[in-house]
């Protein structure tokens, strides 16, 4: 089962510099659009997804070769679209001038921040999430009162194509564009001289992006990835632990830059997970791969095949959730595997993995696990399961992630005013919520003053005046 061939046309460096003279002459035109301006743009976007919702969920499946239409639907249109209705009722506060304090020493001043479009913003978007992933920093770049040019990866075609077609129907030329293209085209597009740019991606590729952006002194938001831990502790319900965290794993094949990457368990534990993991995936998948996506390129299905077999190389013990399949790589299903004794050098626990491969690391004590994840680069995510209060803010005071689910997997991205974004390695930066729209805004500082001013008071030729009032300045 291969990716339907898509007939895209070529995109130079003259097309890309069109389209985005377009969008900048506009945005110059019209640089502060009101309230009524943004939000008819949402509500188009709003429009989009749902008149053309079945075109959009048969072409992401024939760009992934099989993506169950309902995963599509929980988890890109309905977080999506509630991050829309979200922007629409919060959207005028956010856009409003916020009010600063001065001090009495610049008496009478007034301060105020006032968010203003950046102008014209670039978001480049990965495979495996298309439309959240597009229409996410979408949603905050249009609330802000920006235009937006969209790359869309090599490896979406048809949707590609379909958000090609349809968004004239939608969108003016000069508001929002749609780009497909290889990685040649994906440098040229990154190296315009954009007023905000936003990378979803590798960390590989995200410093890459940086150093391009940099020429121009682009600012960025980079969203990255890492290997994303899930904590159990000995005082949460193992099974619901289990079961949550499979969820988090196996929904789009684990092609989830926030899934969970590895386990930390109680030593002891590890053939009980794999029961209940066992049951679990044979219950929710009875008929796999009926209900499970396949690896969505070649690629991805070779590079899965590769890190499972250096486990086994060695040592490690791979345990099948399923009756084992004949993996193949014209179909890209890959079995959903467990591994238990996994030695620190494998891939395992040194990559992303990206994909239903789910390894497990037995810790003695909250300190030990703690100085396992402390001693990784920070993760994009990571979830805990502790009833315990005091253990809970323990590990959210002791560890670095880019977000955080307490006994459950995922759902912080989905909360439409919880900012998301990674620290270190997995990323800078925020959106989502307000955090979004002022990703996308310059918050600019103004200040007031009034006709008389204390200032005067400071100016030379300077005398006792002067002194006294310094040394109230000073004290």
């Amino acid at each position: 089962m291969q990716n339907a061939q898509h007939d895209l046309p070529e995109l130079t460096r003259s097309d890309l510099g069109v389209h985005f003279a377009r969008l900048r002459k506009a945005q110059r035109a019209q640089p502060f659009p009101d309230w009524s301006q943004r939000a008819a743009r949402l509500l188009a976007l709003r429009r989009l997804l749902l008149e053309n919702r079945q075109a959009i969920i048969a072409a992401i499946n024939n760009d992934f070769g099989q993506r169950p239409a309902q995963e599509t639907e929980l988890l890109e249109l309905a977080p999506t679209l509630a991050g829309i209705a979200h922007a629409l009722h919060a959207g005028p506060r956010w856009m409003r001038a916020r009010r600063r304090a001065t001090g009495w020493q610049l008496w009478p001043a007034r301060a105020q921040v006032l968010p203003q479009p950046r102008g014209v913003v670039g978001i480049v978007v990965p495979w495996n999430y298309p439309v959240f992933l597009a229409f996410g920093p979408l949603i905050a770049a249009f609330a802000a009162g920006n235009r937006a040019l969209i790359k869309l990866s090599e490896a979406s075609p048809a949707l590609c194509q379909l958000l090609q077609q349809l968004c004239p129907h939608y969108f003016a030329q000069d508001e929002l564009v749609f780009l497909g293209g290889d990685v040649s085209q994906a440098k040229a597009f990154v190296e315009l001289p954009f007023d905000y740019l936003l990378f979803t991606g590798s960390t590989s590729v995200g410093r890459s992006v940086m150093q391009t952006a940099a020429k121009n002194l682009t600012p960025v938001t980079l969203e990255l990835g890492g290997k994303s831990p899930a904590l159990i502790l000995n005082d949460y319900d193992f099974e619901q632990a289990v079961s949550r965290i499979l969820y988090g794993k196996l929904v789009n094949a684990g092609q989830t830059c926030i899934a969970p990457d590895y386990v930390l368990l109680p030593r002891g534990r590890e053939a009980d997970f794999i029961a209940i993991a066992k049951r679990w995936t044979q219950r929710h998948y009875p008929d796999f791969p009926q209900d499970f996506a396949s690896m969505a390129t070649p690629a991805q299905y070779q590079r899965m095949q590769k890190i499972h077999d250096d486990a086994l190389t060695l040592g490690a013990l791979a345990h099948a959730l399923v009756p084992p399949q004949a993996n193949s790589a014209e179909s890209r299903f890959f079995t959903p595997y467990v591994y238990t004794g996994v030695p620190d050098d494998a891939r395992l626990l040194n990559e992303e993995l990206f994909g239903p491969l789910l390894p497990l690391v037995p810790y003695d004590d909250l300190e030990q696990a703690l100085s396992y994840i402390d001693q990784r680069p920070q993760p994009l995510a990571l979830y805990a399961f502790t009833r315990s209060r005091k253990k809970q803010t323990r590990i959210l005071r002791e560890t670095q992630a880019g977000g955080v689910t307490i006994n459950d997997t995922l759902l912080h991205i989905a909360a439409a005013d919880l900012p998301f974004g990674g620290v270190g390695q997995s990323g800078m930066g925020a959106y989502h919520g307000q955090a979004g729209f002022d990703t996308f805004s310059h918050l600019k500082p103004v200040l007031r003053q009034g006709v008389v001013r204390a200032m005067d008071w400071l100016e030379p030729p300077y005398g006792d005046v002067f002194a006294r009032v310094i040394r109230l300045l000073l004290k």
